[in-house]
């Protein structure tokens, strides 16, 4: 199964940012399948007693087979918005948006940090393992059956200290207890399974206090592709 899911955002001045872009969806040829998934909200407590909270809202997927008209080919467009508070403020708040995408494997009970891609090993609880290297926006993955992957939805690109190009797949926002990010309509392709293929949201949060640095990563609820 092929992965491919491409989202640029070029970062100016190294200062406080948010991004909220948005891509038109293409045309569709077909009746395609409108899933609207709950809002949620979540809280954590970093090792100094930071607590931070995300709400994901108005997360959607229009799933609709591509255009080539076969059963290994799958169209979804992916829409949400994340809203990141802290109890104080933070040194820099950082958030990594993707999916988690599998073929043939439930994902429900999806373990690990949401920082890789790979192998989908069932685990005890029916669900699967996310391992392996990660995959940034703009790349292809392929995958078979009883696999999951992970995808991020930016790409980030700045100046590296000596002018060269850089990139990321975490929006960063500075001295600040709060941050948001939207995107609407973003495009991903699915290729090659033939079996069911489902798919699931997640955000890896960076927080950096003076006393604390850690990431804790957010689920959103599974949702078929076909």
């Amino acid at each position: 199964m092929n992965i491919s899911l491409k989202r640029l955002v070029t970062i100016g001045a190294p200062a406080a940012f948010t991004t909220v872009a948005a891509l038109m969806a293409p045309a569709i040829a077909h009746a395609d399948v409108h899933v609207a998934l709950p809002s949620q909200t979540d809280q954590q407590t970093l090792g100094d007693g930071t607590v931070v909270s995300v709400t994901r809202s108005n997360e959607t997927a229009n799933i609709n087979p591509s255009l080539g008209g076969t059963p290994l080919h799958r169209n979804a467009w992916v829409s949400a918005s994340y809203a990141v508070k802290t109890s104080k403020d933070a040194k820099k708040i950082k958030i990594q948006a993707g999916y988690i995408v599998g073929c043939q494997v439930n994902i429900s009970g999806v373990t690990g940090s949401g920082n890789g891609s790979g192998t989908a090993t069932p685990s005890t609880s029916g669900g699967a393992t996310v391992t392996g290297a990660s995959a940034g926006a703009g790349g292809s993955l392929s995958i078979g059956p009883g696999q999951a992957v992970n995808y991020y939805i930016n790409d980030v690109e700045s100046a590296d200290d000596f002018g060269s190009d850089k990139h990321s797949s975490k929006v960063g926002y500075k001295n600040t207890n709060h941050a948001k990010l939207s995107y609407t309509n973003e495009t991903m392709q699915v290729n090659g399974c033939a079996g069911y293929a489902q798919a699931r949201s997640f955000a890896n949060v960076y927080v950096v206090t003076s006393n604390a640095e850690q990431v804790v990563t957010f689920y959103g609820k599974p949702f078929s592709l076909g």
